[in-house]
């Protein structure tokens, strides 16, 4: 059994995405352009509507899969392929754009808190031109594992004998929302072929030597177990971890494919309109 150390520790970058929304990105950074394979990880979180209320209008994806994870707060998707999902506070999204799909993320609420992350999951070279999809899940779908120290919610994997409802065979994504108690510890098994992070979005922990206030993200370094020690506030973070692919990873913007060539056709068939090339329907849970 090894214990997971911090292999290194990021601050957030401010982007500005959409229609003018300003998200705090760590993966997809100059100090972190992707974690196989995770393209992009995204956090939103304001209070003020004057920040995300212009959403983000109609935009391309192509070649990985976009999971949104909404803490808190109302938004509708809208897709090319139909679909017309509600994410409300404790749901999640998960969308395979693949060969190509448009969509929009529009704030249904013109008050309160928004804040919640997007990561971006990369699809495997053969399966990057495959049909799009599209599955909802409401916060209950989530099976919750309780402790006397802590609360760990599943989105995705296994954890203590209770497993998630979003599967991504490629990768074997692992993905935790845990809330830890003040001055609480915990451990968790975490398989040593998958790579990972923790970004704790409330409070502060401890892993190994390393202190992570709050916004702090940090990749883990090799082993097969993770402990967390909270500080005296309590803390509330995620922890995600996926297989590798291995593959290369050639990327403009929404477009993620491995040769530079396909970049070139997928901008050249968003500017003529033939970028949506399937349709597929909706899973809601």
């Amino acid at each position: 059994m090894a214990h997971r150390q911090i292999a290194k520790l990021l601050k957030a970058t401010e982007v500005t995405e959409g229609a003018g929304v300003t998200v705090y990105r760590t993966i997809g950074t100059p100090g972190l352009r992707h974690l196989d394979p995770f393209l992009m990880l995204d956090y939103f979180n304001s209070d003020d509507p004057n920040d995300y209320i212009a959403g983000f209008p109609d935009h391309p994806h192509r070649g990985f899969i976009t999971l949104t994870y909404m803490l808190d707060g109302y938004m509708l998707h809208r897709d090319s392929m139909g679909n017309e999902g509600n994410l409300r506070s404790g749901g999640a999204q998960w969308m395979k754009a693949a060969s190509g799909v448009i969509h929009s993320e529009m704030p249904k609420q013109a008050d309160g808190l928004m804040r919640g992350f997007q990561l971006w999951i990369n699809l495997p070279a053969n399966q990057k031109m495959s049909a799009p999809g599209y599955q909802e899940f409401s916060g209950d779908k989530f099976p919750v594992v309780e402790t006397t120290e802590a609360r760990v919610k599943i989105l995705s994997g296994s954890f203590e004998g209770k497993s998630g409802p979003i599967h991504d065979e490629n990768t074997g994504v692992q993905y935790r929302d845990i809330q830890l108690n003040p001055n609480a510890s915990m451990s968790q098994a975490l398989d040593a072929s998958l790579r990972g992070f923790i970004y704790v979005y409330e409070g502060s922990v401890a892993v190994a030597d390393t202190q992570l206030p709050q916004h702090s993200f940090a990749v883990l370094g090799d082993g097969d177990q993770l402990k967390v020690d909270a500080g005296s506030s309590g803390a509330r973070f995620i922890v995600v971890a996926g297989r590798p692919l291995g593959e290369p990873i050639v990327q403009y913007g929404p477009f993620v494919m491995t040769t530079m060539e396909d970049i070139k056709v997928a901008i050249a068939e968003y500017n003529n309109g033939t970028l949506v090339r399937s349709k597929a329907t909706m899973t809601t849970q």
